[in-house]
């Protein structure tokens, strides 16, 4: 109990802006690194790849809320597969909600970035915690309750463990992972569709051109789009900060 009251407080503090980190160069290739650490070999990404799918079908489940649908159940499993399900009207909302998977752990990789240097960080723990723990309402498979009170459980670490000065490093470089593994992901399902295509079946980008008749190489073209543009202005936010010291 005085556990979770803590992590109450801690939530409920977090809800404040913080003093903007000072983000050195040596850092910020420590973070890269870490992050390349964690998405590059099969090792590490067989566990940081579970939250990165956390993240895209949650991401499906969002965009279905967006157009009025109601997100019947999630599904996550350990081979870093997962399946969200909704009820509503089909056509463009359905397409929507296909697409919004893939780009989305970028999207907020790039969040995530902002909020750390803009001094937001301890805000974006507390919103994260409360997703992830909201989320589980949904999830309708053992290994989805496993995977996502794992992704709980380091939340929680995160809004209580970690000093309010030091959130916005640990934001940023969470961002930063999320980033690097969705350029994992991407190069991951473009390799399904161009050499493995008796995989491709449950693709999204398979999945929306079964139901827009639009080519599967403009989807996934589009998730690029966005991904870049994700990694792009999360490259910006750093520099624009101003406080990215050239320092070795």
């Amino acid at each position: 109990m005085e556990l979770l009251a803590q992590w109450w407080d801690r939530i409920v503090a977090g809800f404040s802006r913080s003093q903007p980190p000072e983000l050195t160069l040596t850092e910020l290739l420590i973070i890269l690194l870490a992050a390349a650490a964690l998405s590059i070999p099969k090792a590490t990404w067989r566990y940081f790849g579970l939250f990165s799918t956390v993240v895209h079908e949650l991401g499906h489940a969002f965009a279905a809320l967006m157009t009025g649908s109601r997100v019947t159940g999630i599904r996550l499993n350990f081979d870093h597969s997962g399946l969200t399900t909704s009820l509503g009207r089909p056509g463009w909302r359905t397409a929507w909600a296909t697409f919004w998977g893939y780009p989305v752990p970028a999207v907020v990789g790039a969040v995530l970035v902002w909020a750390g240097c803009a001094g937001w960080a301890p805000a974006a723990l507390s919103v994260g915690a409360l997703v992830l723990l909201l989320s589980l309402l949904f999830i309708r498979n053992a290994g989805g309750v496993l995977i996502l009170l794992g992704a709980v459980a380091v939340s929680t670490v995160l809004v209580v463990a970690v000093p309010a000065e030091f959130s916005g490093h640990a934001v940023v470089a969470l961002g930063v992972a999320l980033l690097v593994g969705s350029v994992r992901d991407l190069g991951k399902v473009v390799s399904v569709h161009a050499r493995r295509r008796r995989d491709r079946g449950q693709s999204d980008a398979y999945l929306l051109y079964r139901s827009t008749g639009i080519l599967t190489a403009v989807w996934l073209a589009l998730f690029a789009v966005v991904i870049a543009g994700s990694l792009a202005w999360a490259w910006l936010v750093v520099s624009a900060t101003g406080r990215l010291a050239i320092s070795l």
